[in-house]
């Protein structure tokens, strides 16, 4: 056998190597791969399969330790006799596997969209609502507008404008339950037949979106200031979905002069739209905040997304959306017949914890938090070695770890893992090829969510399984 076809998705929680050791199981226990059959080697698998080696190494090394493969020195792998193993009930058994991998014991998560424990603001939540539900007459409990309600729309257009730099009307501003939604509603409004760019690597989450609402996608690469205006010019699309602030999952800052030239291909056509996701804007721990894109857009180019997900919790599910005015009558025509997604309470709860100050001193008190997370993370990153690069810090809550040469990332994420700590790949992120493994992969290490003693004791465990 010189070809192993198996279909490997990048996006799953599952690692590569455990695609490939789950295809493989499951070929030899369906008989589909008979005993004595001879699998391609390592090199080639990994050359076909288009993954690196040692992602290959791991997948064969727990098939030969379980008894569905054996290998013979100087000739290869060859699958083992086990007719009783592959007459039983797959169905139990798959369940199985699942609930234990659901099991997996993590004593540390550096998950990127974690928020730190105890960070809801719950007594000043729980005042306003209180206040809020006392003071309610009937109006509160009818159908509101379909953009949201005007006084929390008006808070936002004001905290917009001081804290980003964003000018609008508060008639802009339309509030929807969460980033996914607005993106449904937003493709109501612009119509089909749209090419949409995105960075690569990029936000998964709206790439998916955008591919199942049925746009043509197109990835395009970064250079070290971001998306590359040559290439987008070159792509055909007429939508970029960019975030300038802090792009996800590289954490770069795009500087002034790219988004000059962003601003100027979308102002070439008619049509072209830059989609702005102000990612993790709130949180800066070095230098002044960077306005948002939306800002130095005259022509009415730039469609502006924002949430509370991350700066008050992700279970508000309330985010916003700052349409360009030449969008509005789209909008009027196609858009408006949809109904508010967030209650007319909730709204109103969060308009009066933005006006009464509530919200900024959250921030100010999250960000001072944060900001002693990522000051002892990058710290402790430092003592790993020389070879260990750090990048993306200074903003949001995660920072990108590069690794050595001959540490590819499978194999850093499954160290980790089998000490109990976890770590992201930054694979899952990229559309198509990946980066050489040869030259070290890269992880992602989001610190919201853990205290600073579990980040100082998992960044112990790091350092000594990775040099290990």
């Amino acid at each position: 056998m010189n070809e192993l076809t198996i279909s490997l998705d990048p996006h799953r929680k599952t690692p590569l190597y455990e695609q490939i050791y789950g295809f493989i199981r499951e070929e030899i226990r369906g008989g589909r791969i008979r005993a004595g059959e001879r699998l391609p080697s390592a090199r080639a698998l990994s050359g076909y399969l288009s993954v690196s080696r040692s992602t290959v190494d791991l997948a064969y090394e727990q098939l030969v330790s379980e008894g569905y493969l054996e290998s013979v020195p100087c000739k290869g792998y060859f699958v083992c006799e086990i007719e009783e193993l592959y007459r039983l009930d797959e169905k139990k058994e798959e369940t199985k596997e699942d609930d234990a991998a659901e099991q997996t014991p993590f004593h540390y998560d550096f998950a990127v969209t974690g928020t730190a424990p105890g960070g809801f603001p719950q007594n000043s939540w729980k005042k306003i609502s209180k206040e809020v539900l006392l003071d309610a007459d009937d109006s509160l409990f009818q159908l509101g507008d379909a953009k949201g309600e005007h006084g929390l729309r008006e808070a936002i257009r004001d905290y917009l404008h001081h804290a980003r730099g964003v000018n609008c009307r508060t008639e802009q501003i339309i509030v929807g339950a969460g980033n996914d939604y607005l993106l449904m509603l937003l493709s109501v409004i612009l119509g089909r037949g749209h090419k949409v760019a995105m960075e690569n690597p990029t936000y998964i989450s709206a790439y998916r979106c955008f591919a199942k609402l049925g746009y043509a996608m197109c990835t395009i690469s970064m250079d070290e200031a971001g998306m590359r205006p040559a290439e987008l010019e070159k792509s055909g699309a007429d939508l970029a979905y960019i975030m300038p602030s802090h792009q996800f999952p590289m954490g770069m800052v795009m500087p002034m002069k790219r988004r000059m030239q962003l601003l100027a291909w979308a102002s070439r056509e008619n049509g072209r739209y830059l989609i702005e996701d102000d990612y993790d804007s709130e949180f800066r721990y070095k230098g002044r905040p960077i306005p948002a894109l939306q800002g130095n857009d005259t022509e009415g180019k730039v469609i502006y997304l924002g949430t509370f997900s991350r700066a008050i919790a992700p279970s508000i599910r309330i985010s916003y959306m700052v349409l360009p005015e030449t969008l509005l009558p789209a909008y009027e025509e196609n858009g408006r017949c949809f109904s508010a997604t967030v209650s007319k309470t909730d709204q109103k709860i969060l308009e009066e914890f933005m006006r009464s100050g509530a919200f900024e001193r959250h921030l100010n008190r999250m960000r001072a938090q944060y900001k002693g997370k990522h000051d002892l993370l990058i710290r402790l990153l430092k003592e790993f070695g020389r070879e260990y690069t750090v990048s993306g810090e200074n903003a949001g809550v995660h920072v990108l770890v590069h690794l050595p040469k001959g540490l590819s990332e499978a194999e850093a994420v499954q160290r980790a893992k089998e000490d109990g700590v976890r770590v992201y790949g930054l694979e899952r992120y990229c559309i198509g090829a990946v980066a050489d493994p040869a030259q070290g992969g890269t992880v992602l290490l989001g610190y919201a969510g853990l205290s600073e003693e579990e980040i100082a004791e998992a960044a112990a465990i790091l350092k000594k399984c990775w040099n290990a």
